[in-house]
């Protein structure tokens, strides 16, 4: 009896951990938020009527959480730079959803610009008046190596990734406090957790973003209604690529590349808004096998460097040879 008793509990525990192998296979987020998705708060119920700020929203993911948003019934405040692919972005979340002109406010926004945030933050005020959720998306990636970058291109990353976003916190946090209520949610990246070749200043931006945030969070314990959110996408389909800082300012990206093998930008946006719904303080986000990666620095450091390594030569071997950068995981590394 004893014994068929240790085999049945013996077979439960490799049961179950096969079930979760397999769950961690097919995962595209970490288990905290994957768990929300099945049990916790729904983004419709949580989200509907509430005002949210989105910066970088005329594009890539901020685009896509507006039109999730605008289907969910939330109020909009969209912000970037090119009004007109703002009022774009708001006529196709007119068309998609029962909002009325006045619930989108279109509210060109350039994070360089920091002393014009304070008046931004005043006409959304004026327009709605509050606002519940600020979504710092708006930023700009990098694809050059650090020999050959000028060191203008790193000022330029961490003026507009960094030190714009904390601008504009600054602005819209007072705000909450005095409420008692609301989220702050940043979008970071997965090399805000780790490096990666060809992005050190971006890396570097978004490491900052990662310290500034992790310990604003300590200082609103007496904000228990406030919600401080950094979400760390992996690869995604968007429009990042393309507007990519190189080794000088103003030198675009040769070519995007395929972005197929990369997680589908509305996936994405869905898992966000569970996150914030669910008030997660941090979400990983991303397709096999750079899931794993996540897991791999958290757990196993040591692995993660040799594998990085050994990911790292590849990556900047296809870039130097005139591939693209986010596919050369994905292809043979040209020899001559």
């Amino acid at each position: 009896m004893d014994l068929s008793v240790t085999s049945l509990l013996c077979f439960g525990a490799l049961l179950y951990v096969v079930v979760q192998l397999v769950r961690f296979v097919r995962a595209d987020a970490d288990f905290t938020l994957l768990w929300a998705v099945a049990f916790g708060n729904k983004p419709e119920t949580k989200l509907r009527g509430k005002v949210v700020w989105i910066t970088g929203a005329s594009s890539g993911i901020g685009e896509e959480l507006a039109y999730q948003l605008a289907r969910l019934g939330a109020r909009l405040i969209l912000s970037a730079r090119r009004e007109k692919e703002l009022d774009r972005v708001k006529h196709c979340c007119l068309s998609c959803s029962t909002l009325l002109e006045e619930d989108i406010l279109v509210l060109p926004l350039d994070l360089l610009e920091r002393d014009s945030h304070e008046a931004k933050m005043k006409t959304a005020i004026e327009h709605f008046g509050n606002i519940d959720v600020l979504i710092n998306n708006g930023g700009r990636s990098q694809r050059s190596l650090f020999l050959e970058t000028r060191l203008e291109v790193y000022q330029a990353l961490m003026d507009l990734n960094y030190l714009g976003t904390v601008s504009l916190t600054k602005q819209v946090l007072p705000h909450m406090t005095q409420r008692g209520t609301g989220a702050v949610v940043t979008v970071s990246s997965v090399v805000g957790l780790a490096g990666a070749p060809l992005a050190t200043g971006y890396s570097a931006s978004k490491h900052a973003l990662q310290g500034f945030f992790n310990s604003l969070r300590t200082e609103l314990t007496d904000y228990p209604g406030i919600t401080i959110s950094t979400v760390c996408p992996g690869p995604v389909q968007s429009q990042i690529v393309h507007n990519a800082f190189t080794e000088q300012v103003d030198k675009p990206v040769p070519a995007a590349g395929d972005q197929m093998h990369k997680m589908p930008t509305a996936r994405c946006a869905h898992l966000i808004l569970v996150g914030i719904a669910n008030r997660i303080k941090e979400m990983w986000i991303a397709n096999q096998p750079f899931l794993a990666f996540y897991y791999a620095w958290q757990y196993a450091p040591t692995l993660a460097w040799y594998l990085t390594d050994l990911l790292g030569r590849k990556r900047v071997q296809n870039f130097k040879a005139g591939l693209d950068a986010d596919s050369a995981y994905f292809s043979k590394p040209k020899t001559s």
